[in-house]
Parts: C-alpha cells; structure tokens; sequence
C-alpha cells in the first residue's frame, strides 16, 4: 500500500478576488489548504471560505516576512506555496503526488520552472524562458531570505527539480503592474542604498540602458512582440526609478 506525504498549500493574498477562485481550484489536491489574507477589502475571504476553514490574517510588510510568518502554521511538513496568479496543471499535480509517495527523497525541496504570460501573450524570451521558483519543500528544512524583493528559499539540504510547470500570468493591466514595481523600486531603493556608493549617469543612464538591451536584444525579447518590448522598457524603467528613489532618500525627499 503506498503512503504518501501530507502536504499543505499556502496561498498568500491581499484583494485577489479575479484570481482566488481558480488557483484553489487547482490546488484543491491537497491535504490542507492555508490561505493568508492581508485584510482584503474586496471578496477574496468569501470566495477562499469556500474552499477552506484555515484563513490566517496579517498586515503585509513584504513577501518574504509574510512567507516566513505563515510556515509554521501549517500542520504538515511538505509545504507548497503558491501565488494568487499562478496555477497548478494536472500534469504538475500529479508529479507533486508521485513526489510525496517517495519511500526515501534526498531532496528537501523542488525548484519548479513556470510559464510567464503577459499582456495576453505567453512569454517564450524576454529573460522569463528559464524562470524557476522553490515552491515544494519540507518547512522544517527551508526559509526564505530575508529580502524584500525577489527572495528565494534557503534550503537545507538538496534541492531537486520537478519537470511540468507551473502558470503564471502576473498582468492584470498595465496600471497594476507599474505600481508593483513602483512599490519593488522602493524596497530595493532601502536595501541598496547603504551598499550604493555616489550616484553619477552610470547609474540613471548606463544601467537602464543596458537592462533594456538585455532582455530586448540578448533575451531575444523582441522575438515576443509588443510585450517582449513592454518587458524590456519597464525592467529599465525600474531600475532607473530604484536610483531616483535612492536619491530621494539621501534627501530625506521620499
């Protein structure tokens, strides 16, 4: 008789009511499902309440600390974290099963690859053809960073890799997405600014230009269309406002 793992999906939110429904749907295989709210104010909680009794709330600092904070709670050792606009196939399901009926795994998390949509439009360059995430891992083994953009699992142990991906569509309109990386520019601007010597145009000139010449001509993210261009401008966008932000800091401006 095969015995497999328990396993707790985490689904961190904050006004996620276009996406809630789908992403529990497609994590409905699992033992336990945890939703974390930041105090939404639209009808995410109704919807997740559908789905599970097990909704913990706290105000939303950054991802990482909210990750960090919400681990613990889960009732099971295998966890699998999963984003409000990310989806889970039925091919990646069923190799997250096969992976919990391992008698003996070496591996204390996965890194999981995910297909990146924008604007409508599946991202195949543009930088995103190799993204991957640890989304499956033991919580007694791994932590994120404690980073407030970008950060990722420190595990203990050895990480392994699972083969279908995970969907990921992080547009919802164009708006939206600036202020994300409005918001991710500030962050990285009170992260980097100690570690920032004088600022000159190698920082508001050079850097921009060459994040745009790096996903748009050495990413091939001109293969992708508009978005691909659309990708390229505000990645250089977002480093050029992180500089301005620095700036403002220095100036007690911000």
């Amino acid at each position: 008789m095969i015995t497999r793992k328990k396993l707790t999906a985490i689904v961190p939110v904050q006004n996620e009511e276009h996406n809630i429904r789908e992403v529990l749907e497609s994590i409905s295989f699992a033992d336990e499902i945890m939703v974390v709210d930041s105090f939404s104010t639209d009808n995410t909680l109704q919807i997740a309440r559908e789905y599970t009794d097990f909704i913990v709330q706290r105000e939303y600092g950054y991802s990482a600390s909210q990750k960090n904070w919400a681990i613990p709670q889960a009732n099971n050792e295998w966890i699998f974290l999963v984003d409000a606009d990310e989806r889970v196939s039925e091919e990646l399901k069923n190799e997250i099963l096969a992976t919990l009926e391992k008698d003996e795994d070496p591996n204390v998390a996965y890194w999981i690859g995910r297909n990146n949509h924008f604007m409508g439009k599946r991202i195949r360059y543009s930088g995103w053809q190799n993204d991957k995430v640890i989304r499956l891992f033991r919580k007694s083994k791994c932590i994120y960073e404690d980073k407030m953009v970008h950060a990722e699992i420190k595990a203990d142990g050895q990480v392994g890799f699972l083969n279908s991906p995970l969907y990921h569509n992080t547009y919802v309109n164009l708006d939206r997405h600036i202020l994300k990386l409005n918001r991710y520019a500030s962050w990285q601007a009170e992260e980097c600014e100690k570690k920032t010597g004088k600022l000159t145009p190698y920082h508001f000139v050079i850097k921009p230009f060459w994040r745009f010449f790096k996903h748009y001509f050495l990413q091939s993210g001109f293969r992708d269309g508009l978005p691909g261009f659309v990708i390229a401008y505000l990645r250089s966008y977002s480093i050029f406002i992180r500089y301005v932000k620095i700036w403002l800091l220095r100036r007690n401006l911000n």
